[in-house]
C-alpha cells in the first residue's frame, strides 16, 4: 500500500473521528439506546418555549404574529406571577417542577449548600450540571421515568442528572447558537419516527433578556429582539403545522420574569457605607443583595438590618422570618441570612460586589411588582381557543403539562386543578399516517 493511500485513509479516519467528537460535543447527552415505551407512543407532544425576561406587556411593543396566533387559537394568561427571587434559575425550575424554590432547591442564581462549603453559581458548569443541587423532578425527568423521551435545547436543569436522569437529548448552554438553528433542531426531533420522537421538548431564547438588560425596556434593541423571537415562534408553529401528527403537538410559551428600568434620579444604596460587612458574603446587587454571614448570630443580623433601614429610604432589609408570606422564604441554609430588597426602580449594592453593574434594564425586585410579571400561552389540541385567564403563578403550569401528556401527578405547590379544568375533552390518539389539520 502506497504512502499516499495510507495518508488518505488516515485523513478520512481523522475526519470521521472529528465529526463524531463534534456531534458528541453538540448534544453530549444523546442517549441513542432510549426509545419511547409502547404505551407512551400515542400520547401528545409538548414543546415548552421560554423567552427569558419577556414582560407581560412586551407583545404590545411590536407586531407579534406568532404570539397573536397562540392567543387567538389557544389560552393566554393576563400575566405570569414569578416566585421570589425574580431571577432566571429559580423561576425556570419552578415552571419545570411546579414547586417553590424552598422545595425544589434552586433558591437563586447563586447560593450556598447547606453544608456551607459549596456554592451553586449559574455560570459554573460543574454546579449547573450537578444533579445533587436539584431537589425536585422537572417535567422531563417525570416523563423519562415513565418511558417517555425528552429533549432540551436549553432550559434550567436540563444539563443536570436530576434524580439520576437527564433528557434523552440535551446540550450545555451556548448563547452563540442562533435561534433559528434551535427551532430547526426542535422540528427535527418532532419529525423523528414514533419510537424515538421526544414527547417533551424544551426550547429557550435569551435574546430579549440580554437586550433589555443592555439597553432597557422599550429600547429599539429590546423591541427588535421581541420581533426576532416572534419570528422564531412563527417558524416553529409553521413547522408543526406541516407535520402529519401536528395536531397532537402542544406549545406552551412562558417567561421567567419581567424587566424594569432603574430610576436615574435615585443613586444606588451602598450597604457597606452604613454597616460593616466583615465576615459577610454579599451576593448579586441591583434590585437586591443577599447577605450570607460566616457567623449568623442574631444580634449581628439585627444590627446590620437596623443600620441599613435607618439610612435607606428606597428599600428595606429583612430577616427571613420578616419577609412577606407570599415570598415563601425557607430557613434552609441555601437562603440568605439577611435580604436587602430595593423598591422598584431603585438599586442596592455592596462595594465588595465586583461583578455587578447597574444596567439600563434589570429584574430581581419583589414579585408583587407589576414589571416583574411574565407571560404564559398554551396552544394545542385540548386547549380552548381565544381563552383569557387571570394572572397565574409559575407553579401552576406544571399540572397542565402533566395533564396534556397524561403523566401521573407528583408533589407540587401549584394549583392542581386551575388550568387542567379548562381542557377540552380528550383528543383522538395520534397517528403518523395521513395529513392532519389544526382547528
Amino acid at each position: 500500500m502506497s504512502m499516499t493511500t495510507v495518508g488518505r485513509l488516515w485523513l478520512i479516519t481523522a475526519l470521521v473521528a472529528c465529526l463524531h467528537a463534534l456531534t458528541t460535543a453538540v448534544f453530549a447527552g444523546d442517549e441513542q439506546h432510549r426509545v419511547n415505551a409502547p404505551e407512551q407512543r400515542a400520547k401528545p407532544y409538548l414543546v415548552l418555549v421560554s423567552i427569558d425576561g419577556f414582560r407581560w406587556d412586551f407583545p404590545s411593543f411590536i407586531d407579534t404574529p406568532g404570539i397573536d396566533r397562540l392567543a387567538s387559537e389557544g389560552l393566554s394568561a393576563e400575566a405570569l406571577l414569578p416566585v421570589f427571587p425574580t431571577l432566571t434559575f429559580p423561576n425556570h425550575f419552578s415552571i419545570a417542577t411546579g414547586q417553590l424554590p424552598r422545595n425544589h432547591g434552586i433558591m437563586a442564581n447563586e447560593f450556598p449548600h447547606e453544608d456551607g462549603e459549596r456554592w451553586y453559581f449559574y455560570k459554573d458548569r460543574e454546579s449547573v450540571q450537578d444533579g445533587q443541587w436539584y431537589l425536585a423532578d422537572p417535567i422531563w425527568v417525570t416523563a423519562e421515568k415513565q418511558g417517555m423521551l425528552s429533549a432540551a435545547y436549553f432550559f434550567v436543569g436540563t444539563e443536570a442528572d436530576v434524580s439520576g436522569t437527564r433528557p434523552t437529548h440535551w446540550r450545555a448552554f451556548d448563547a452563540d447558537v442562533p435561534g433559528s438553528e434551535r427551532v430547526e433542531q426542535v422540528l427535527h426531533w418532532l419529525a423523528e419516527p414514533a419510537p424515538t420522537r421526544p414527547h417533551v421538548i424544551t426550547l429557550y431564547f435569551e435574546d430579549v433578556d440580554d437586550n433589555t438588560h443592555w439597553y432597557g425596556p422599550g429600547s429599539a434593541e429590546s423591541v427588535a429582539a421581541i420581533g426576532r423571537v416572534d419570528v422564531h415562534l412563527q417558524k416553529l408553529l409553521a413547522g408543526i403545522d406541516a407535520l402529519p401528527h401536528g395536531d397532537q403537538v402542544y406549545v406552551f410559551l412562558v417567561s421567567d420574569h419581567g424587566m424594569a428600568a432603574y430610576d436615574p434620579s435615585r443613586p444606588p444604596f451602598v450597604i457597606d457605607q452604613v454597616a460593616s460587612l466583615e465576615g459577610v458574603r454579599a451576593v448579586e446587587g441591583g434590585p437586591y443583595v443577599f447577605l450570607h454571614f460566616d457567623d449568623a448570630e442574631t444580634d449581628r443580623l439585627r444590627e446590620v438590618r437596623d443600620a441599613i433601614n435607618s439610612r435607606w429610604d428606597c428599600g428595606r432589609a429583612l430577616l427571613p422570618d420578616e419577609a412577606p408570606p407570599d415570598w415563601q422564604i425557607s430557613d434552609s441554609g441555601r437562603f440568605p441570612d439577611l435580604i436587602a430588597v430595593a423598591d422598584p426602580g431603585c438599586a442596592v449594592l455592596s462595594s465588595a460586589d465586583k461583578q455587578h453593574k447597574v444596567q439600563p434594564g434589570d429584574h430581581g425586585w419583589a414579585p408583587d411588582s407589576a414589571d416583574m410579571r411574565g407571560v404564559f400561552y398554551a396552544w394545542g389540541p385540548r386547549i380552548p381557543p381565544a381563552t383569557r385567564v387571570p394572572p397565574i403563578r409559575v407553579t401552576d403550569i406544571y399540572p397542565l403539562m402533566l395533564a396534556v401528556l397524561d403523566l401521573p401527578a407528583g408533589k407540587m405547590d401549584g394549583d392542581a386543578k386551575l388550568l387542567p379544568s379548562l381542557l377540552l375533552p380528550e383528543a383522538p390518539a395520534s397517528s403518523d399516517t395521513g395529513d392532519s389539520e389544526r382547528h
